[in-house]
């Protein structure tokens, strides 16, 4: 077991997180080549009691240098899965790594935005433990660009990661969209999260949580997924998952899909809101049914609604899941040279991970859009190859 461990840390920095809240059944057991009728083996379950056991048995370690120290320092912008994967390979390198993070404590979207019941959060704090016992220095509650600058963190460090993850949220673009009671999936998520933490100031007002309440989420993604499971744990009076595409077109988990169904959420497949109804809060949501189409360019069927199919859904919490988009980095920085693609994610060289400002290199959801905590993770490894190699090419001779 412990060999397994070795192997398992050897490539992933957090398996047993990755064991908890990746998609297995659309990644690899659903890529497994006797998946359909006898069953894959279940990578996810076998990863996380790896790791568990690890844990239990003392064999994680702090990520203390392996050759001295280097006498170098990077700086990491944001504690998500990207960050703190690029500063552990870094500091295994010698580099003294300080760690910048707009949000009271490291781990970011695996702390505030996956719900407590599909990772407890104990799991990811207790890396960061580690990682401090390292050496590594966090400095929570620091946004770069309003309380340090990024050309101050280039002119004390060698050289500095973004990876601040996207947390711009996608709203409804609809009539009542501004009523009471309609809200952002990630506000509603991280109230959840900070309720399960212990914080007192989680929710005071009581508008993020769901009990008793008649919730709609609109969205078809994994953070929709997560937003009605929680509805469900907080004791709403009834949930209905509305999404404009069929089962079979839907991009989240299909496995979460079922155990939302067997916790009691009711799917509305095919179905659009039009417009949010209510005076002074949000009371009901207009949908219209929807079909699927002829694909469009990228082999996607394309949505168009059902004439005169409107209904009414009663609602008294609307929650929207409709995914992330980057903010608009240079601003956010105080950076108007960095360059940003035109979907607004930061540029990089592709084999260098180098932003368009020397020294300056980028990782995770900035990069490649919102996604999965492995792909953050696999870019915030790759990213910590990529200084190495800048460090070491301009080491003096």
């Amino acid at each position: 077991m412990e060999e397994a461990w070795e192997i398992a840390s050897a490539t992933n920095t957090f398996p047993e997180i990755c064991g908890k809240v990746c998609p297995q059944d659309r990644l690899c057991e659903g890529n497994c080549v006797i998946e359909k009728g006898f069953g894959s083996v279940t990578i996810g379950a076998v990863e996380t009691h790896i790791a568990e056991t690890a844990w239990a048995s003392g064999w994680v370690r702090p990520p203390f240098p392996a050759h001295g120290e280097s006498g170098r320092s990077v700086a990491v912008v944001g504690a998500g899965p990207a960050g703190l994967a690029a500063a552990e390979r870094l500091r295994r390198r010698g580099h003294a790594v300080e760690i910048l993070d707009r949000h009271d404590r490291p781990g970011g979207l695996m702390i505030y935005g996956i719900p407590h019941f599909k990772l407890e959060k104990p799991a990811v704090l207790r890396h960061a433990e580690r990682f401090r016992e390292a050496g590594i220095v966090f400095r929570q509650g620091i946004e770069v660009g309003r309380d340090v600058s990024l050309h101050d963190l280039r002119a004390r460090h060698d050289a500095v990661l973004l990876a601040p993850g996207v947390y711009q949220a996608r709203t409804l673009g609809i009539i009542g969209r501004y009523l009471k009671g309609v809200v952002p999936a990630l506000a509603f998520l991280t109230a959840a999260n900070r309720h399960a933490l212990g914080d007192q100031d989680a929710d005071p007002d009581g508008t993020l949580n769901a009990r008793d309440r008649r919730v709609v989420v609109v969205g078809g993604g994994d953070t929709a997924m997560d937003c009605v499971r929680t509805a469900i744990r907080q004791g709403a009076a009834d949930v209905t998952c509305l999404y404009r595409r069929d089962r079979a077109n839907m991009p989240g988990s299909l496995r979460e899909v079922a155990n939302a169904e067997e916790e009691g959420v009711r799917f509305a497949w095919l179905s659009a809101p039009v417009r949010l109804l209510g005076r002074d809060r949000v009371e009901a949501v207009e949908a219209i049914r929807t079909h699927l189409a002829l694909s469009d360019p990228t082999g996607r069927q394309q949505v168009e609604p059902v004439a005169g199919s409107e209904h009414v859904l009663p609602a008294d919490l609307v929650i929207e899941a409709l995914g992330f988009d980057p903010e608009p980095y240079p601003l956010l920085f105080g950076a108007p040279d960095l360059a940003v693609s035109r979907f607004g994610t930061i540029r990089i060289d592709p084999k260098t991970m180098e932003t368009s400002l020397p020294g300056v290199f980028a990782a995770g959801d900035a990069v490649r859009g919102a996604s999965l905590v492995v792909w953050g993770i696999r870019d915030g490894r790759d990213a910590a190859d990529a200084i190495q190699r800048r460090l070491d090419a301009r080491a003096p001779s």
